[in-house]
């Protein structure tokens, strides 16, 4: 990840920071990924997640033999932590968001052409 924030000390950890983030930017994910996009080691990210699912921040559920986590909208602890997330977020500048969230996470249209 290109960036530092308040999470990262916060939270005591780049990973941590990235997962949030990545998190709030896009909704929900899978630990391989989030490390991929994030540029994280697959096992920090996987600690991570577990930590906060742990902790009740995220839920999980399957898709096929993928844990993809969310948010956990019945928690008031994770939505507290979302809000933090979410004023981290909109601190980072509208081109440095668009560098750290490259990903294309929605099908392009049939007849667009690629550019």
């Amino acid at each position: 990840m290109k960036i530092r924030t308040v999470l990262q000390e916060l939270f005591g950890s780049r990973t941590s920071e990235g997962v949030l983030l990545y998190l709030y930017h896009y909704g929900e994910g899978y630990g391989r990924g989030i490390a991929a996009d994030m540029e994280l080691s697959l096992e920090s990210v996987q600690r991570q997640l577990d930590k906060f699912e742990g902790v009740r921040v995220l839920v999980t559920r399957r898709l096929g033999r993928t844990l993809v986590f969310s948010w956990n909208e019945k928690s008031k602890t994770a939505r507290k932590v979302k809000e933090l997330v979410a004023t981290v977020y909109d601190g980072i500048p509208l081109e440095k968001r668009a560098e750290i969230f490259s990903a294309r996470m929605r099908p392009r249209s049939k007849d667009k052409p690629v550019l």
